[in-house]
């Protein structure tokens, strides 16, 4: 999924506000804190979308040309995603 860069800092900007109106982080600087949490969530939507498509790709690769949108896709999909995510130390 491709977030837009709005959509990136509208998330970036609830998060922040949320941490610091519930008391659980103190934000001297909202303005850096914002950009720094704009940063991680690009980086997180680039390694997600990375994974995504190395576990496309594995699935296409199969003999049983399995058929995107079937419960066996669906299946092997979240298996897939959750050995790479491992592997990449992300779970």
């Amino acid at each position: 999924m491709k977030l837009s860069e709005a959509r990136i800092l509208y998330l970036a900007r609830e998060s922040i506000s949320r941490l610091r109106d519930e008391g659980l982080a103190e934000m001297p600087n909202f303005a850096l804190a914002l950009r720094q949490a704009r940063e991680l969530i690009a980086q997180w939507e680039e390694k997600g979308d990375a994974v995504d498509e190395t576990v496309r790709h594995k699935i296409a690769s199969l003999k049983r040309g399995v058929v995107e949108g079937s419960n066996e896709w669906n299946i092997l999909f979240r298996r897939y995603r959750d050995e790479e995510l491992r592997k990449k130390g992300q779970r």
